[in-house]
């Protein structure tokens, strides 16, 4: 059987002339996108020409909401109440939702950016407010191999999609090294190249401890504001072909 991986890009986050163009020619590489709704980065402007490049490249879009944090990029955990937040990621939701339909093309996900990615892996609130989230718009839910958001919805039966960086260094909990942290964003193309195969794969990642990871995904993340994203995009497509992986949308 013919192995098969997503190859997906976090899109939308900056509507620069520049930052537009690289988005686009991401997505003639990758099999899905997430696109920023607003909270870390994005406007109606940037979801409406994300959404209609995806149509047209018949690639597999999907919601990128966060907490409001558009001074941080929304990369760092914030004090706000459940019920604040809830009401935040709706407005996200229901706003790049709005504009899927004008545009004409179905979402297929919600990923959560940044810091509220990585707080609702083990965070059991933030946990059943994403599924409930996903549940509510009829949407899979990205998020990180053996969580408790993973756990979260197999429990409620919500379509789960698990995710792995091939530009982030993990630790061997399985969980991102901290951005604060040096190397914890993968600089050298070639270690990128190589972490994205052996977890497309399913081989062992060896930590600085030396220690052996294993981490299955159904899903690669290549963040397209990773210095030269978009020549890592084509070289990890092309490696992954080689390797006889195919490169396909999760469903």
């Amino acid at each position: 059987m013919t192995l098969t991986i997503d190859l997906n890009a976090d899109l939308g986050e900056d509507e620069s002339p520049a930052g537009i163009a690289r988005d686009i020619a991401i997505m003639d590489i990758i099999s899905s996108c997430n696109i920023a709704t607003g909270g870390h980065a994005g406007s109606p402007e940037s979801m409406r020409t994300m959404l209609a490049a995806a149509k047209s490249r018949n690639i597999a879009p999907g919601a990128h909401p966060s907490y409001p944090d558009r001074s941080n990029f929304g990369r760092q955990s914030m004090d706000i109440s459940l019920e604040e937040l809830e009401a935040c990621l709706t407005g996200q939701l229901h706003d790049i939702i709005s504009i899927a339909k004008q545009v004409g093309v179905p979402l297929t996900h919600l990923k959560p950016h940044g810091a509220l990615y990585n707080d609702a892996q083990d965070d059991p609130s933030l946990a059943n407010l994403l599924v409930e989230l996903a549940s509510r718009s009829n949407l899979a839910l990205v998020g990180m191999p053996r969580s408790l958001i993973q756990k979260t919805a197999k429990e409620r039966k919500i379509s789960f999609i698990a995710e792995a960086f091939i530009d982030r260094r993990y630790s061997k909990d399985g969980r991102l090294v901290p951005r604060s942290e040096a190397g914890a964003v993968l600089a050298n193309e070639g270690e990128r190249i190589r972490q994205g195969l052996s977890l497309a794969q399913g081989s062992e990642l060896t930590m600085h401890d030396e220690s052996l990871l294993r981490i299955k995904a159904h899903s690669l993340c290549i963040h397209s504001d990773s210095d030269g994203a978009l020549e890592t995009a084509k070289k990890m497509r092309l490696a992954l072909e080689r390797a006889g992986i195919a490169i396909r949308p999760v469903g």
